[in-house]
C-alpha cells in the first residue's frame, strides 16, 4: 500500500480520538500559562529561558500524546486490525510516527509563537531580541516533536501507555534534576535537557543550540529503530 493512504488512515485516528486532540491543546496551554507565570517574575540574566520556561512541563504534555497515540494501538486488538490493512510493519509505524510529528510540529510551532508574544509582552525591554526569540520558538517546536516521537518509539518497546509514563514522567521531573545536579556534563546530553539549550540565551555546557536539538534527535531516533525492531519481532 503506498504510504499516502497509511498516513492518512494514522491522522484520523489522531484527530478523531478526544484524548489525543486534547493532548495537543494541553501542549499549547500548558506551556504557554507556565511561561506567562514564570515571565511575570523572571529572572531578567536569561530573558529567553524566562520567555520558554514552561517548555519543561509542556514538553511532559507532547510525550503524553506521542506514547497516547502508539499505545492505542496495543489495546483491544487494534494492531492486528491495523496490520491486517498494512502487513509491512515498518511502512505503517513509518507512517504513525509521521502522523504524530507534524501535528505536534504545527502546534508547538504556534505555542512558540504566542509563548513569545505573551512573554514580551510581560518583559517589555527586559524581553530577549526578536531573531533570539524566534530562535527559541522554533526551538521549542524542534524539542516538543522530539520528545513526543521519543515517547512514541518507547511506547513501541513497551508496548503500554502506563508503563511508558511510568519510566518518562519521573525522568523528566526527578532523574534528570539528580544528575544534573550530581554531573551536569552527563545531564546535559540527556534528551529533555540537550533539546532545551536553544531556549537559553547563553548556555556554559558542551551543546549550543542546534547541537543541543541534534542530540535530542539522536535520542528520538534511537527510540524509533527500537520501538520498529520490536514491532517487527513481536507477535502483534
Amino acid at each position: 500500500m503506498p504510504f499516502a493512504p497509511v498516513l492518512r488512515a494514522e491522522w484520523i485516528k489522531i484527530r478523531t480520538l478526544r484524548s489525543l486532540v486534547g493532548g495537543l491543546a494541553a501542549i499549547l496551554l500548558t506551556t504557554t500559562a507556565f511561561s506567562a507565570l514564570a515571565a511575570a517574575d523572571a529572572d531578567r540574566s536569561d530573558p529567553l529561558y524566562s520567555v520558554f520556561f514552561g517548555v519543561s512541563l509542556g514538553q511532559i504534555a507532547a510525550i503524553a500524546f506521542g506514547t497516547t497515540a502508539v499505545s492505542a494501538e496495543f489495546r483491544g486488538g487494534a494492531l492486528r486490525l491495523t496490520l491486517s490493512a498494512v502487513p509491512n510493519r515498518r511502512h505503517w509505524f513509518a507512517a504513525k510516527a509521521t502522523a504524530i510529528a507534524l501535528p505536534v510540529l504545527a502546534v508547538g510551532l504556534l505555542t512558540g509563537l504566542v509563548t513569545l508574544l505573551v512573554g514580551k509582552s510581560l518583559l517589555g525591554t527586559s524581553g530577549p531580541a526578536w531573531s533570539e526569540g524566534l530562535r527559541g520558538a522554533v526551538g521549542c517546536a524542534l524539542h516538543l516533536t522530539l520528545m513526543a516521537l521519543f515517547a512514541a518509539g518507547l511506547a513501541a518497546v513497551l508496548r503500554s501507555g502506563v508503563a511508558t509514563l511510568s519510566v518518562l514522567i519521573p525522568f523528566l521531573l526527578i532523574v534528570s534534576f539528580v544528575i544534573g545536579d550530581l554531573s551536569a556534563g552527563v545531564a546535559d546530553f540527556l534528551p529533555d535537557r540537550a533539546g532545551q539549550v536553544a531556549l537559553h540565551s547563553a548556555w556554559d555546557g558542551p551543546l549550543g543550540p542546534w547541537s543541543g536539538l541534534a542530540v535530542t534527535a539522536l535520542w528520538s531516533a534511537a527510540a524509533l529503530v527500537a520501538g520498529a525492531w520490536n514491532l517487527d519481532r513481536r507477535d502483534a
